[in-house]
């Protein structure tokens, strides 16, 4: 009896480190037995980024903000509803779409628009961004998507007529952070008129509003906002002569190379099949 137990306990042995060992199969692989959890860690809900391609970082899971100063039409502006609307809105809406994103849009001051991206409160920055090399210094920027023109807006009987009688304005009105109000700030050595001769103003709007009630004599903006402003307050104009050409872009975070380079593809492919000059068109009639 004790000979058949002594045999039985032997066999019992071999046949349980037989089930255990796995033969030379990696740790983990249990042959029969249900296979493990290899699900990726959640991503920021941008869909399948592709195995070559790294996932998307935003703010927010599965959402896309975009930060903005809603008062620079026609490429941001607010509805009577309260929401917003404008080519900006639309495409950034188009991209995040794109990225299978939900679009958000943090409307503030141009200023906080900026610095909203660059301190990671925001994915993307959208509000008729200029590129320069004091902005790339501390933002990345997409591909440029638009032309912007700077004009100059001025009552009609005023005696600044050209861009070249600017020099002789006692103070020219500007939109706070603009490129508009860099330019025209900056000291008479670099092409500027000192920044005693500037006033700036928390949006293009009040800048118009202190050119109508004669506290300034100029101001400098976009053209596209420009006839927006000029059409709605009757006595202005907007000289013949441009006083600066540039490009619009997109801003990120420095380093968001991913989110960078998602954006660009997606904008491609918008201006690929014609979505892109839609909204364009809606918003800018052809002269």
């Amino acid at each position: 009896m004790k000979k058949m137990l002594t045999l039985l306990l032997a066999l019992a042995m071999v046949l349980g480190l037989a089930a255990c060992g796995g033969g030379d199969k990696p740790a983990g692989n249990t042959g029969d037995s249900a296979p493990a959890d290899t699900s990726a860690p959640a991503d920021n809900g941008a869909g399948d980024t592709g195995t070559d391609t790294p996932a998307l970082t935003t703010v927010e899971e599965g959402k896309l903000h975009m930060s903005t100063n809603a008062a620079f039409p026609p490429y941001e502006m607010t509805t009577d509803a309260g929401g917003f609307e404008g080519i900006d809105i639309e495409v950034a809406q188009a991209i995040a779409g794109k990225l299978g994103l939900e679009l958000v849009v943090d409307d503030m001051g141009f200023d906080a628009a900026l610095t909203a991206v660059q301190t990671g409160q925001s994915d993307i920055a959208m509000a008729g961004i200029t590129v320069n090399e004091e902005r790339q210094q501390v933002m990345d920027f997409s591909d440029s998507y638009a032309t912007g023109v700077q004009v100059v807006i001025v009552k009609e009987d005023s005696p600044i007529q050209t861009v070249d009688d600017l020099s002789n304005a006692q103070m020219i009105g500007c939109q706070k952070a603009t490129t508009g109000y860099i330019y025209c700030s900056d000291t008479p050595e670099n092409g500027g008129y000192g920044e005693d001769h500037v006033t700036a103003y928390e949006t293009g709007a009040l800048a118009v509003m202190a050119l109508v009630n004669g506290q300034v004599d100029a101001v400098v903006i976009d053209n596209e906002p420009a006839k927006s402003f000029v059409a709605a307050n009757e006595g202005l104009k907007i000289l013949d002569t441009e006083f600066a050409v540039e490009d619009y872009a997109i801003g990120f975070a420095k380093g968001n190379a991913a989110l960078l380079e998602a954006v660009n593809a997606a904008m491609a492919e918008l201006k690929a099949d014609g979505t892109f000059q839609d909204i364009v068109d809606k918003y800018i009639t052809a002269e």
